[in-house]
């Protein structure tokens, strides 16, 4: 265990070492920078003296004073070599330091031109005026002084290894200071550490007080401790008690938990039952013009048929009588085929979504198919509204998935739409789009109505929440789309309002579920 003696080690260690550290770095900066400044003064101060004594040696090509100039400027370390050569021989005269520290004399073969001097060469030119006279000055040769680095980083690093050992040196004495000053505090402290070890495991009926002889502040925390466990000896026999009336009270508030779940699970499926029931209600409503126009129609074909059945009866069968009954009956045909077929597409469409919704069972099916019977099963209730409900969804999306659930989605949110972003006579636009990205389908309800109010939009998929409580208005309509998207589909769905401006509910799910729970919706790019 990584304790607080430790620690403490640890933090004035590194305090020390990051002072001592950053003491050294600026050590380190200035001794480097005056370094440099000394070498640079070095430098511009040999080539000064060279260009001022050897241009008159150069242009008497006096070598042996060219030689003697150049040796006595060997004298500093940091100066490996140095050569001069004539603007018409070349190499005159030369000096360099070989590796033990010897000067030798550079030779005047070719050969010699290429070895490996080390350094930092620099080149001047040497120009020499005569005595007298206004001539110019003529570059009778160049010197090329060749620089070593080596005793400057020689230098900063014997100053970086003494920094370090001084850091190291100092570690080690604050380690050892702060090892032997810690035991005074920690020594007592582990004791009491021990005693509260023991209170927690085990019975405070057999633990033995701590000795309080001691005088200081940790006296009076061990004291502090045994009036502590004193206290404990008293409380626990209290506690036990409390501990079986917490447990009883576990018990009862599990149970009303469970009770509440079911609670709410029948809630919910009450909800399914009463869309269903107000759908069955609707159709039931829808059906009945085309059917009493199918009747009425029929009606008169019967009455015109029977008028001319006994006029032939009779022989008195006029032309215009044929003509009138073929008009009569060519009409009400017309009436019967097409109030029939409307009245077989309504019942085809509460068919299909009622079995979907009683089942939910999977299959496959066409989604802009699916969507029109949903909004075909949901004009009786909206054609007492002043909405206009659009589908933009391109054909050809298949899904292999459970359309009752997505029928149940659809309904209530084109519901909740009509319940709460409209007044009864708002005239309105509520929009149903679909569009296939890959595995997934995302589909979007949208409204241009008064919108959702800023304190409930974080909350319009908890149960319960609604903006119609004591009008009819359960709260449970968007709950259950959340559940069929995430739970049943493993979708995911997001609402976006802003007020006056209407609301958008986006959902994504797979076009096919599978039959385990399938990851979350990923989110479109």
């Amino acid at each position: 265990m990584f304790g607080i003696q430790a620690r403490l080690t640890c933090v004035f260690v590194i305090v020390v070492t990051v002072v001592l550290g950053i003491s050294g770095a600026y050590s380190q900066y200035h001794l480097a920078h005056d370094l440099e400044s000394a070498d640079r003064q070095m430098r511009d101060g040999l080539l000064m003296r060279l260009q001022t004594s050897l241009p008159s040696a150069l242009w008497d090509l006096d070598q042996p004073k060219v030689d003697t100039l150049v040796a006595a400027e060997m004298t500093p370390p940091e100066v490996v070599a140095i050569r001069v050569y004539d603007t018409s021989v070349g190499l005159f005269a030369g000096k360099r330091r070989l590796d033990d520290g010897r000067i030798a004399t550079f030779g005047t073969a070719p050969a010699t031109l290429a070895g490996d001097v080390t350094g930092t060469p620099v080149v001047a030119d040497l120009a020499y005026r005569p005595a007298g006279g206004d001539a110019r000055p003529a570059i009778v040769g160049r010197v090329v002084v060749n620089f070593s680095r080596a005793q400057i980083e020689a230098r900063l690093e014997a100053e970086i290894r003494r920094r370090l050992a001084e850091v190291l040196l100092l570690d080690a004495l604050l380690v050892l200071a702060l090892a032997l000053s810690l035991r005074i505090v920690f020594d007592p402290l582990r004791q009491l550490r021990d005693g509260l070890a023991e209170l927690a495991t085990r019975d405070s009926d057999e633990i033995a007080e701590l000795p309080d002889k001691r005088r200081d502040e940790l006296g009076e925390v061990i004291r502090g401790f045994n009036a502590i466990q004193r206290r404990v000896r008293a409380i626990i026999q209290r506690t036990r008690a409390a501990e079986d009336a917490a447990r009883q009270s576990a018990r009862a508030t599990e149970q009303a938990l469970h009770d509440l779940r079911d609670a709410q699970e029948s809630l919910l499926q009450a909800e399914r039952l009463a869309s269903l029931g107000a759908l069955v209600a609707g159709v039931a409503h829808e059906i009945n013009t085309p059917v009493g126009i199918a009747l009425t129609s029929a009606s008169v074909l019967k009455e015109a048929t029977d008028e001319m059945h006994a006029a032939i009866t009779q022989g008195a069968v006029k032309k215009s009588d044929i003509l009138k009954y073929i008009a009569t009956a060519g009409e009400g045909a017309r009436l019967i085929m097409n109030n029939a077929y409307r009245a077989a597409h309504l019942i085809h469409s509460f068919k299909q979504i009622a079995v979907d919704q009683v089942s939910e069972a999977r299959r496959r099916f066409e989604l802009h198919e699916y969507i029109d019977e949903v909004v075909s099963s949901l004009q009786p209730r909206l054609k007492k509204t002043q909405l206009a409900l659009a589908i933009d969804c391109p054909p050809g999306i298949l899904l292999d998935s459970y359309p009752g659930a997505l029928a149940q989605v659809l309904t209530n949110l084109v519901l909740n739409c009509a319940d709460h972003a409209f007044e009864p006579d708002q005239p309105g636009h509520v929009t149903i789009r679909a569009r296939a990205d890959g595995d997934w389908v995302e589909m979007a309800v949208t409204d241009d109505g008064r919108g959702i109010p800023a304190t409930l939009i974080d909350r319009v998929f908890d149960p319960f929440v609604t903006t119609r409580r004591g009008q009819g208005g359960t709260g449970l309509g968007l709950n259950i789309v959340y559940n069929l998207i995430v739970k049943q589909f493993g979708g995911s769905i997001t609402v976006s309002s802003a007020a006056g401006q209407g609301a958008s509910f986006i959902f994504r799910m797979p076009r096919m579920v599978d039959e385990a729970m399938p990851a979350l919706a990923p989110e479109p790019a």
